[in-house]
């Protein structure tokens, strides 16, 4: 029932400006957001479903759209410890025939401002989770049902237990248990889109791994001071396959199968979780694929089997993001296809913008919190639909990292001082805040 709480009142926030914040998901965006509200003592607390969360094996790769806000918190340096630079993008056939070549020039690098950071998932997470003290984060903290008054929003978890704040945040991926509790409550209302009573759409599936690190004379690419991408795609195959080099002589692979129309509704209805367990026959057919360092059972004999994951490329952007307090961010919201490699940077661009309009937050009154969130879906919106396009476009005609990405739009943080403007592009202008001791900055 969506304005009962079966337990304590929310707390009591402290002079009625400054909200408690419940972020469900502790992914890169719900962590993301988590330093970004720290950075301006707004008190939050992360309920994460599962033990333990196990980041994805895949490979990563950042730039000029986000890090910008890694520099304003002082994690861009960290960040650069940890990745390698990447500046070419080499294209074959299966039968190794070299298709051509995707590159960063040291002009188009130049008028970019940043170089590409390339890692595995994995890095950027513990670096991410390194910086959120220990004790906010739950663990085993399901979420059933959600509920709402004028007060403050309450959460209720499988164990029984509940908590309440003036903001929720669902962070908590495509499968959100957010989302779903809110769409529920707002179908019974009659206020749900009907795009939004569709699940999300899944024609391929995605495996991903990331191998041990490997002997430098058995495998000579993992020494290069920069990363070395390679993209396959198949003739006469459903599979495209890529493999590409990170640091600590560590290689992450991947491959993409294209799902027939019958093969896509018998796969629907399987577990799209990430996760080891159902990767067994699709890296059966893949073993004997062709890289230019060998072949694809070469990288996957050498990747320990918990680094192996399998899901569906899936896509959807939702029309609803917010409702009075809750509000979605990242995957929970709009899940872009993985073929221009934007999804967790637009995860972690929305944390930037939802913090900004935290900030902003006249009072934590109902009516306020909704403004702020409408102003968040505004500002945030019609970037997410672009990218949400490019990756379908991308997908229709390469599978794996695209080295093309909104690079004018940087987000950053108006509570903190800007990155400095690099590069020769024209940065696309940001809402300035009337709030920061910034504000003059923000003219880019």
């Amino acid at each position: 029932m969506e304005n009962i709480y079966p337990s304590q009142p929310p707390p009591i926030s402290p002079n009625g400006k400054i909200p408690h914040v419940m972020i469900v998901g502790a992914g890169l965006a719900g962590l993301f957001l988590a330093i970004l509200l720290d950075r301006i003592s707004v008190p939050y607390e992360i309920y994460e479903r599962t033990e333990e969360v196990r980041p994805l094996g895949g490979v990563m790769c950042l730039n000029a759209n986000i890090l910008p806000a890694f520099e304003q918190l002082g994690l861009i340096d960290e960040l650069r410890k940890v990745s390698l630079q990447s500046r070419t993008f080499n294209i074959y056939t299966g039968n190794m025939e070299k298709i051509g070549i995707f590159g960063n020039d040291d002009k188009l690098s130049e008028s970019i401002g940043y170089d590409n950071h390339l890692f595995s998932r994995p890095v950027l997470y513990d670096l991410l989770l390194s910086h959120v003290p220990a004790e906010r984060i739950h663990f085993k903290k399901k979420v059933l049902s959600i509920a709402r008054n004028k007060e403050g929003a309450m959460i209720r978890c499988s164990d029984g237990t509940t908590y309440h704040g003036d903001i929720l945040v669902g962070a908590d991926g495509a499968n959100s248990s957010v989302r779903q509790s809110l769409y529920k409550l707002l179908q019974d209302k009659g206020q749900l889109p009907d795009s939004d009573t569709k699940g999300l759409s899944k024609c391929n599936i995605f495996m991903v791994g990331t191998t041990k690190p490997l002997d430098p004379e058995k495998h000579p690419c993992v020494s290069e001071p920069t990363a070395i991408l390679y993209q396959m795609i198949g003739e006469g195959t459903p599979y495209t396959w890529s493999s590409m080099t990170v640091r600590n002589h560590q290689i992450c692979w991947g491959v993409v199968k294209q799902l027939g129309l019958a093969e896509s509704q018998n796969e629907k209805f399987r577990s799209s979780e990430w996760g080891p367990e159902t990767s067994e026959a699709m890296i059966k057919d893949v073993r004997d694929f062709r890289i230019p360092t060998g072949t694809l059972g070469d990288l996957i004999d050498a990747t320990p089997k918990e680094n192996t994951s399998r899901v569906f490329m899936e896509d959807k952007l939702f029309e609803t993001w917010h409702h009075g307090r809750t509000v979605l961010i990242g995957d929970a919201c709009h899940k872009l296809l993985p073929s221009s490699g934007q999804g967790a940077v637009n995860a972690m661009q929305d944390a930037v913008i939802l913090a900004n309009c935290i900030y902003e937050l006249k009072s934590t009154a109902e009516d306020d919190v909704a403004e702020a969130l409408r102003d968040f879906k505004e500002q945030r919106y019609p970037h997410v639909k672009r990218q949400y396009e490019a990756s379908k476009m991308s997908a229709k005609l390469l599978y794996g990292q695209s080295m093309s990405a909104d690079l004018v739009y940087r987000p950053q943080a108006s509570f903190l001082p800007l990155a400095p403007t690099r590069g020769t592009l024209n940065i696309l202008p940001q809402k300035p805040s009337k709030s920061s001791k910034y504000y003059a900055q923000n003219t880019f």
